[in-house]
């Protein structure tokens, strides 16, 4: 029988290309695991798969199993494993941390189940959030210099040619078919007839 007070241990191991071996991954994993006194649960793997793929199956599979909290600790290698960027990173870890889901790297300090590893993940957050903050600013300083300097912000106003709208139309076409055959939205062919009166 299991001993109840024994964490449970799931782990998540990816490689981009199929010909790459797992074998290291693995090894690794199972060893912070048994060094740490817990049970391994389940392994999650993506294998072939790039991590800038939002659709993983395994990592589908994984956030699936937290929610039904069918383990308590996600152990990788590395975190650039799991997560595609800093941001994804930050709202994972959110995600299975409020289902009480710790976290461990082998080869990084992220360990959650310390007081220093949760305190480089809040770091870690907070330069994200500082991160996409520089970024909102850049981008408002720089529409703001465009606009300064008369450059039209948006997309060009998109040109339709009302006699032909008209023929088609008269010929009992209606305004979705006659957008598709001019190779514009159905929301500009109505502006334009709107517009035209």
């Amino acid at each position: 029988m299991d001993d109840p007070t024994t964490k449970r241990a799931a782990r998540y191991v990816r490689v981009s290309r199929t010909e790459q071996k797992l074998s290291l991954q693995l090894d690794e994993t199972a060893e912070l695991i048994r060094r740490r006194g817990w049970s391994l649960v389940d392994t999650f793997t993506d294998q072939g798969v790039s991590g800038a793929k939002r659709q993983r199956p395994e990592l589908n599979r994984l956030l699936d199993q937290a929610r039904r909290r069918t383990f308590d600790i996600l152990v990788v290698w590395r975190s650039d494993r799991l997560f595609r960027s800093l941001k994804h990173m930050v709202v994972t870890l959110d995600e299975i941390g409020a289902l009480g889901v710790d976290f461990v790297s082998v080869s990084e300090p992220f360990d959650t189940t310390t007081p220093q590893g949760r305190l480089l993940l809040h770091l870690v957050a907070a330069m994200a959030e500082f991160e996409r903050e520089l970024i909102r600013e850049r981008t408002r300083a720089g529409l703001a210099a465009a606009r300064r300097r008369g450059v039209s912000l948006g997309r060009p106003p998109v040109e339709i040619d009302m006699d032909e709208v008209m023929l088609m139309r008269s010929k009992g076409m209606s305004i979705r078919q006659v957008a598709k055959a001019l190779g514009v939205s159905a929301s500009s062919v109505h502006r334009a007839l709107k517009k035209r009166g």
